[in-house]
This record gives structure tokens, sequence and C-alpha cells, in this order.
């Protein structure tokens, strides 16, 4: 319930003030204002801002190379929201839900009263306002919770690393991203919004979020000063606590989800690793494996036979660890082969449109001398899980 505040449009109102020379204008209009948004929220505000920024740019601009920095952006954005909506119960009166958030039916009537330009003023966040804060504050969260899916699903990282699979992980990751672009269309309405409210009400509100001051007219609406449910805060925090605690019960008791093989076989790491990269064999199907071990005579080229009591250990243990044995991004983006050539992954449709972007000649530069050099740019080839943000393209050396 939002109240009218005469006493204070009286004491702060320009009006009210007596008139005063140019020496005394700065102290004259700080006294015609108040102070309205607190230290935290104005701090929260702009670290939002910064967040977001920097989340939106590394996620849906720089690629995953930056995955680093847009996980870093994304859980202090999820973080400054959770304790904003602390904050929207024990905060001060214009920082409480209570005091700003109205019903559909009372926003509804102050849209149409700003349409027929006869709404009042509120000193605080009017009821459109307030539920847009909602909206971003969903949107936040519900980025935050997606990404974390994803993350654990297709990277096998995060809190929830050991419980999601691939194919969870791959469309939640769809949903995150049309959820980021629903997010940037809802700050630019939330921008839009500032800037005709400013106009409206001839009120910079984006100052007023540095400063923290405000003016207060006669007629104008103010939130209430107390909170008619002190209690509400600590339910509702307790709930939250009680909810996690659960989900981490739950997801404790989860099977750890089907992993490459950690250590190569050293046999195999001797007779591959001598000419080229030992691949994790999690990389490729056991049918392109027996495919390609049965035809080392002719090797790409060259003739890389084996003994058949070589041959044949070499390939049980690699079936026995092949993609099909795996739940990882690379397990299953390579499984599609290049029916020409069923047994190179850099002829993959997948491989070709991740390094598309790279030229020829940064291939053929000393250390990484060939396409299929993949541990001169990615620090964890070996492991067969390729995260991104274990991705360094190394300069030329002259070595």
């Amino acid at each position: 319930m939002q109240i009218t505040d005469p006493t204070d449009s009286r004491r702060t109102s320009p009006s009210a003030s007596p008139s005063t020379g140019p020496a005394d204008g700065r102290s004259a209009a700080r006294a015609a204002t108040r102070p309205v948004w607190d230290a935290f929220i104005r701090l929260f505000h702009w670290l939002l801002v910064a967040a977001v920024t920097i989340g939106a740019v590394t996620g849906l601009v720089l690629g995953p190379t930056w995955l680093k920095l847009h996980l870093l952006a994304g859980t202090t954005a999820a973080a400054l929201v959770l304790a904003r909506i602390i904050w929207g119960y024990l905060g001060g009166r214009f920082a409480r839900f209570e005091g700003f958030v109205e019903g559909p039916l009372k926003t509804l009537r102050h849209i149409a009263e700003l349409r027929d330009n006869r709404a009042p003023r509120h000193v605080g966040h009017n009821p459109a306002g307030g539920w847009m804060i909602l909206f971003l504050i969903a949107a936040i969260l519900l980025l935050a919770v997606t990404g974390t899916i994803a993350l654990g699903g297709i990277f096998k990282t995060g809190p929830l690393g050991y419980a999601i699979s691939y194919d969870l992980g791959d469309r939640v990751n769809g949903l995150h991203n049309w959820l980021a672009w629903g997010l940037l269309g809802l700050i630019a309405f939330h921008v839009a919004g500032a800037i005709f409210e400013s106009l409206r009400t001839r009120e910079n509100l984006p100052l007023a979020m540095i400063t923290g001051r405000k003016r207060v007219g006669r007629g104008d609406i103010l939130p209430p000063a107390r909170s008619a449910h002190p209690r509400r805060a600590a339910l509702i925090m307790l709930g939250t606590a009680a909810a996690a605690a659960l989900i981490g019960i739950t997801l404790a008791g989860r099977a750890v989800p089907r992993l490459p093989v950690a250590r190569l076989d050293p046999t195999y790491a001797s007779e591959c690793g001598d000419c080229h990269v030992p691949y994790n064999p999690s990389l490729m199907s056991s049918d392109r494996w027996r495919l390609l071990m049965n035809s080392l005579e002719n090797h790409f080229g060259e003739d890389a036979s084996l003994d058949d009591a070589t041959r044949r250990q070499l390939t049980e243990w690699i079936t026995a660890h092949a993609a099909e044995t795996v739940d990882t991004k690379p397990a299953h983006v390579l499984a599609q082969a290049d029916p020409a050539n069923p047994i190179s992954l850099t002829a993959t449709p997948f491989w070709k449109k991740a390094h598309a972007a790279i030229p020829d000649s940064v291939f053929a530069r000393k250390p990484i001398f060939a396409r299929s050099n993949c541990t001169a740019c990615h620090g964890d080839a070996e492991t067969g899980m390729f995260y991104p943000a274990n991705i360094k393209i190394p300069e030329e050396t002259t070595k």
C-alpha cells in the first residue's frame, strides 16, 4: 500500500523553501530533495549493470574462450539479485517490495493513467516499474539456473557437474540463450521507461540512482514508512535455505557421469604418440576406431602397421573407452562423421564449423604445424574434455 506524505512534501517542496542567492543554489537544491535510494540499492544497481553487460558480451559476442569471465559475471549477477531479494524485505521503505509492487489491476490502472497523462508521481518505483524489477530479477535467476544446468551437462563442471546428462544440458543451453535475449529485451524496456519517466516528471532518474536523492512534492506518492509484514523475510529465507538443502541432498545421491578414461594405455600412448597426438578414445565411436585399426597399413598416407597381438590389444582397449561409453560434449558433437573420411576428426562437420574462423596460416605456423595437433591449443585435449576456457592459440615461435 502506497501513501502520500504531505508532511514530507511541505518540508522538502521547492515552493516552501525561502529564496536563495546563487551562492546558496546548490544547498537549496539539496534541501529540496530527500534520500530515496540507499547505498545498497545504488551499489546493487550499477554492479548489476556491469555484470549483465559483461555476461552478455562474453556469452553472445566473444565466444567460448571467454567462458571463465562469463561464469564470473553470471555468478556475480545471481548473487546480487539474491541479495536484492533479501533487501526487498529487510531494507528501508523505498527498497521493500511491498512499497512498490502492486497487484495486476492497480498496475493496469496506473498504465492507463500514464496513457491519459494523469498518473501521479511516485517518489520510489511506480507500479509498472515494480513489475519490471520483478521480471528482471526472475530473468536473471532463470539464467543462473539454466546456465548452471548447461554447464554441468555439457562440460561436466560446476555444482551440477555430476548430476546432469549432456542431452539435458544441451537442451537447457538453448533455453539459456533465449532467456539471454529476453533479458536484453527487458533491459531495453526498462531503459525506455526510465527515459519516459524522466521526461514526464522532469527529473533525471539515472542521476538519482547515483546521488540517491530525489525531490518530493505535494501530492507525490511515497511507500509506507514501516513494513506491514516484519516476519515475512525470515520465513522466506528459512524456506529458501530448506529448499537449497533438499536439492543439495538429492543431487548428492546422483551417479557420477560417464567421463573419458583419465589415463591412456601406455602401449597406445607410445605407438600412436610417436607420430602424432594420442587422441583420447572417447572422441570416436567403437565402429570408427575398428575401421581405423583395420586400415593401419594406409594410415593417412602412412604405413602404421602393427603386429596382430598389439593391434588386438589396442583395439580392445580403445573400443572399451570409445565415445558411446562417455557422456561428454566432444563425444556427442564429433559423432557425426564425414562419410568420405569417417576416421578423420578434422573432417567432421562440427570440427569444421568450430574452426571455420581460424585461417590456414595459423594451423601451419609453429608450434601448431597441423590441424590435427589438438594439444597445441587445447590444454586438456588428451583428457577428451576440451573445456573452452582451456583454449589458447599460441603465438608463432622461431624454434
